[in-house]
């Protein structure tokens, strides 16, 4: 029975085609939103990672980076250096807003960086000078792309002309982007001279963050610590909530939409087979043998369509970011992991819900009429 269940399967090659890319398709959409929504939260902290300090500091009662407001005095920076176990320190002044660029308002963490700190600034350039002076901007290289813009064009923060004098990889987001432009002009802009956003400190080797985020907690006043692990965790829920919640949504849905197609395509597999089924039991097959039947083509249907959905992905997505750059995609395989153990149980419960039918039936029934 099992055997001519599969040789039925492979007897239509078109209708199986059709069957497994209709579930490919459903599965696909699931992957694509879900690599948006991975690809867009890793963005939204991509900096925060690059720049892989053992502890950041930041003004009391600030926690996170997203959305967040934070300044402290330079001279905190120059009183952490001599804290035990601190190896060195980098620190930025730091604003999130609009930056018009071509005519439009592209919301951008803007990072403003001394010559003394160039660690803080872009850490992959596409093309041109990597730490803005006066008067000075880096942006991401995928905005140049959208709106066609050069190096030594114009672009605008809050009032003040700045000079595009290179452009920055791997710092672009749909829902923010990083722009770096010099600490003196940031901090003319938001009356920052002299203070800092957040501090990055870097342990000496065999120093725990954790030791060293409390001895400046106890030595520096009115600053929080965090190790990099717990700021960056911090600032990814907020992200997370605020950004990429919408992209989760669609995800969500998408989901959904899959697995009534997976439940649609094996119960109308397996429905259009009901009479040869029946036939089956007529002849004398056990209803554990109908029951297989069923199973093993919607299995086969529902696998097939995962292998295809994972075709598509590595090949399909791999390719979108080439044609639309402003999308981050991150495809795993631990996506299509989860989609095996939702489809299946799906397509099963389908396949299974006909066989029953099919054995309920008197089998004699089926040569009447």
């Amino acid at each position: 029975m099992f055997s001519w269940s599969l040789k039925t399967l492979f007897y239509e090659p078109v209708r199986l085609i059709v069957s497994a890319l209709a579930v490919a398709l459903s599965f696909l959409l699931v992957v694509f939103f879900s690599a948006v929504f991975r690809g867009e939260s890793e963005q939204m902290i991509a900096y925060l990672e690059e720049m892989d300090a053992d502890v950041w500091v930041m003004q009391k009662g600030v926690s996170n980076m997203h959305m967040a407001s934070s300044m402290i005095w330079d001279w905190k920076a120059d009183k952490i250096t001599n804290v035990e176990g601190v190896k060195e320190v980098s620190a930025i002044l730091y604003l999130n807003g609009p930056i018009k660029i071509a005519g439009k308002d592209w919301f951008s963490y803007i990072m403003g960086v001394s010559p003394g700190n160039e660690r803080a600034g872009p850490w992959a350039m596409a093309k041109g000078k990597r730490i803005p002076g006066p008067g000075e901007a880096v942006i991401p290289e995928v905005i140049s792309q959208i709106t066609g813009l050069k190096i030594d064009d114009e672009i605008t923060l809050i009032d003040r002309p700045l000079r595009v004098v290179g452009f920055s990889k791997e710092t672009f987001s749909m829902a923010s982007s990083v722009a770096f432009v010099s600490y003196e002009d940031l901090g003319d802009l938001v009356e920052g001279r002299g203070q800092y956003s957040y501090i990055m400190v870097y342990a000496e080797e065999g120093v725990a963050a954790e030791t060293l985020a409390e001895r400046i907690m106890v030595e520096v006043d009115k600053v929080n610590a965090l190790t990099g692990e717990d700021f960056i965790n911090s600032d990814w829920q907020l992200a997370v909530q605020m950004g990429a919640e919408i992209i989760r949504m669609m995800t969500i849905i998408g989901t959904l939409l899959a697995t009534l197609i997976v439940a649609f395509t094996s119960y109308s597999l397996i429905a259009r087979k009901k009479r040869e089924l029946a036939l089956a039991r007529a002849l004398g097959f056990s209803k554990a043998a109908i029951y297989m039947a069923a199973l093993s083509q919607s299995i086969v249907i529902t696998l097939l369509g995962l292998f295809l959905a994972l075709l598509f992905s590595y090949t399909l997505l791999s390719w979108l970011p080439a044609v639309l750059p402003q999308i981050n995609l991150s495809v795993t395989f631990s996506q299509f992991v989860s989609l095996v153990v939702l489809a299946l149980p799906v397509a099963i419960v389908a396949s299974l819900g006909v066989a029953r039918t099919v054995v309920k039936v008197d089998p004699m029934t089926v040569f009447s009429g």
